[in-house]
């Protein structure tokens, strides 16, 4: 099954547009567990069983598991996902950019070794570094294109010969020329919502990954607004609105579970109220 078919099949199963994000930080594990990663894969399961049926998607950060020596852990936990929620598909967070046998490399750990659905890559090295990726057919590509952090304008708002700003640029290349296979989707950050309806505008009917809703300060709502377009029975123009440390943590108790469940619960509903209403604007706006 190609990445997206295995989204809106997740997405319509479980009513959700949420993606929890995996970044284990052992300091902040509950209990007995805090400060010990090798309780990584233990955590991260738990938080799976809690809400693997109010998601679109897993996103497991790759950076997390590697300060820790945990990489087999990180394979064990994308085994179990497979497992525990078939229909969910995992999403590496991993940002990787480079050419040639390089990313012939980087793609192969991504979808042989942790056996992802989907990764997130840097394009700012051009289309031959995203080639080697585009080889795994049935996989998802997330380029950066408009990111959440305060520094990401030091060179996505930069303009160009062209009048386009580079994030706009970057939107373009993915809806267009480089989306031969149909693979890509784009990253856009939750706190710019007015650069995510211009990221749809310009990329109507590709993925977004959006994080940053929850502890960035994100608002659901307006995501939604910005870059969700379908029905209620199917979105053209889906989105994958992740949050991780709003429902990882709340809470350092052994509750952690029943607490994650409650945050992942509110998060969705959050998510499909301005869905409700998005749609509705959408269909009063076409009459």
């Amino acid at each position: 099954m190609r990445f997206t078919d295995k989204l809106h099949a997740a997405e319509r199963a479980n009513r959700s547009l949420l993606c929890v994000g995996l970044d284990p930080e052992p300091g902040k594990f509950p209990g007995a567990w805090q400060h010990e990663p090798a309780r990584i894969f233990d955590f991260c399961a738990t938080i799976v069983d809690a809400t693997r049926d109010l998601v679109c998607a897993f996103k497991p950060q790759v950076a997390y598991f590697a300060a820790q020596r945990a990489e087999d852990q990180l394979e064990r936990l994308v085994a179990y996902i497979h497992k525990a929620a078939p229909d969910v598909p995992v999403i590496l967070d991993a940002k990787r950019g480079d050419i040639g046998s390089t990313a012939e490399q980087y793609a192969r750990e991504a979808f042989e070794r942790y056996q992802a659905d989907a990764v997130t890559l840097s394009p700012y090295m051009g289309f031959d570094s995203l080639e080697p990726w585009l080889a795994y057919e049935d996989k998802g590509l997330f380029l950066l294109c408009r990111t959440s952090n305060p520094g990401g304008s030091d060179l996505q708002a930069q303009r160009l010969v062209t009048g386009d700003l580079l994030y706009e640029q970057v939107a373009r290349l993915a809806a267009g020329p480089w989306n031969r296979t149909g693979q890509l989707g784009l990253v856009v950050g939750a706190t710019f919502p007015a650069e995510i309806e211009r990221v749809r505008a310009l990329a109507p009917t590709l993925p977004l990954l959006i994080p940053g809703v929850g502890a960035q300060g994100g608002d659901a709502a307006a995501t939604v607004r910005a870059g969700w377009r379908g029905s209620a029975e199917r979105s053209s123009a889906p989105i994958i609105v992740n949050s991780s440390r709003a429902i990882l943590y709340a809470s350092r108790g052994n509750e952690f579970a029943a607490a994650a469940r409650e945050a992942a619960l509110a998060t969705r509903a959050a998510l499909a109220a301005a869905q409700a209403a998005s749609g509705s604007s959408q269909v009063a706006g076409s009459r």
